[in-house]
């Protein structure tokens, strides 16, 4: 049977107006983040503090398969950090069976006499004692207590376990150092030279410490820039908002970010049957009185080069957030109405595509209102009207922000030019409609319980060039201190 035309009409007129109300709907949950005050971190106060009084930071390096090359660009930029060399160390844990990575770690170790390996092993080793009466002593570890996987003790294959492991096998190993700072990267961050001199200042006021995020390759090609530009969106624009004097639910980004060792201890450490562990351990966190600040100098990364490898990343994000919005949520304590403000940090990532459909369609229906075809009610068209104001306007304060952050890692302004012009609206609507993809793709690993093993993203040295021109000489002019730490920690759990 046919449907009538009127009927038909009325149903993609009530159709236009639900998408319509949803596209305002993510412009006000925009002007709700924006809204939110920004507890940035002033770096500056480092200078006021005696240097025997800066904390000593232990920064985590787990890292698996990764090319070489990827890993000494990475320690070229640790080896420029104005920190006390015997404040701090360097840490780079890869799993034990991993022996191409750990046999490159070793030739790193021979330039760069900071660094020390240490060897994940299987759970099943004698040293991962520890975690478990560390997880048995604390109810804040409610997925070793509770749950279809309490006292499970096979964890999966992933950063997760090796960030695990390390932490409580060397909590013990660093109690003289008192209450220390724990700092972990990925493969390919690059940290600036005041990295610690950030965390040095802003542990005086504030518990948990992020910094911000950047790609260095914008304009390898157009899926970097495209995923690059994810990152000028959330982590340069909306991310730091998350802080609001304490009064909302943050995540932490999963690289470059600060916490106290004993309030980590305190919380259970790490939650290993996520696909993610940032977004959990962050509003773990925050349910648990901690307060956030926001380092603005970047650490500079790299995204994927091809689309195939940006979905690759993308699904485990998507994944990892449906499941830390959940059942997580309940077992660690937080509020009802704070778990509503914890949906808020993931409905923009799920809303993209929203931009794809809902501005196409005011466009054509303000466009047919001026040629004379009103087939849609008024407020429908002054809808369209605002939502198409709010849409340019919020994206020409982007574009403004975008301007001046990418001059960190794009100097020339044509080429700052040029990742603008490869970033244009247009692009980005193809760019956000692609984004379904990894949601949906995301959302069936959530269902099925899948993405517990780590699926690594390609990392290609692609910041070799931002970092590499200080190369020469590095290993000749580590201090002194430095290199009497050993490249080695020898035997599972104890530090040499």
């Amino acid at each position: 049977m046919a449907i009538p035309n009127d009927l038909l009409s009325a149903a993609l007129i009530g159709l236009f107006g639900l998408t319509q109300i949803a596209y305002f709907l993510t412009f006000v949950l925009d002007l709700y983040f924006f809204t939110r005050p920004v507890d940035w971190v002033d770096t500056r106060e480092a200078g006021t503090l005696p240097r025997e009084e800066y904390p000593f930071i232990i920064l985590f390096y787990p890292v698996l398969k990764e090319l070489e090359a990827t890993m000494r660009t990475t320690f070229l930029s640790l080896a420029r950090l104005d920190y006390p060399t015997d404040r701090y160390r360097v840490v780079a844990i890869p799993n034990a069976d991993d022996t191409e990575t750990v046999a490159s770690l070793e030739r790193l170790a021979q330039d760069f006499p900071f660094l020390q390996i240490l060897r994940v092993p299987p759970t099943t080793h004698s040293s991962w004692q520890v975690v478990w009466d560390a997880w048995t002593a604390t109810d804040k570890a409610y997925w070793w207590h509770r749950g279809r996987r309490a006292f499970n003790r096979d964890l999966p294959p992933k950063k997760t376990r090796q960030l695990i492991y390390a932490f409580y096998n060397m909590a013990d190993a660093l109690i003289e150092y008192g209450d220390f700072l724990v700092n972990y990267i990925d493969a390919d961050s690059c940290p600036p030279p005041d990295h610690f001199l950030a965390a040095a200042a802003g542990m005086r006021h504030y518990d948990v410490l992020q910094a911000q995020n950047i790609a260095g390759n914008l304009n390898t090609s157009l899926a970097a820039s495209w995923h690059g530009f994810d990152h000028m969106a959330w982590d340069g624009s909306k991310y730091p908002h998350l802080s609001a004097h304490g009064r909302h639910p943050y995540w932490v980004l999963g690289k470059g970010l600060f916490f106290k060792a004993s309030d980590l201890l305190a919380l259970g450490g790490f939650h290993p049957w996520l696909t993610i562990e940032d977004p959990e351990v962050g509003m773990r966190f925050w349910t648990n009185g901690k307060r956030i600040g926001i380092i603005e100098n970047p650490l500079i990364e790299e995204v994927p080069v091809t689309f195939a490898e940006g979905i690759t990343q993308r699904k485990r994000w998507v994944a990892g957030f449906f499941q830390s919005l959940g059942s997580p949520l309940r077992d660690m304590g937080m509020p009802r109405a704070a778990r509503i403000k914890a949906w808020f940090n993931f409905l923009p990532c799920l809303s993209l595509s929203l931009n794809s459909l809902g501005l196409p369609l005011g466009v054509w229906a303000i466009i047919g209102s001026l040629n004379d075809q009103q087939i849609l009610p008024g407020w429908m068209l002054q809808l369209s009207l605002l939502n198409l104001t709010l849409f340019l306007s919020s994206t020409s304060a982007l574009y403004l922000r975008i301007w001046r952050r990418s001059k960190l890692v794009l100097p020339r302004k044509r080429d700052r030019a040029w990742y603008l012009l490869r970033i244009n609206p247009v692009s980005l609507l193809i760019w956000w409609t692609l984004w379904l993809i990894p949601i949906v793709i995301g959302f069936r690993m959530y269902l099925r319980d899948e993405g517990l093993v780590w699926e690594r993203t390609e990392k290609r040295d692609a910041n070799h060039a931002l970092v590499r021109d200080t190369e020469r000489g590095v290993a000749l002019e580590a201090p002194a201190a430095a290199q009497a730490v050993p490249s080695t920690i020898a035997d599972f759990g104890r530090v040499a």
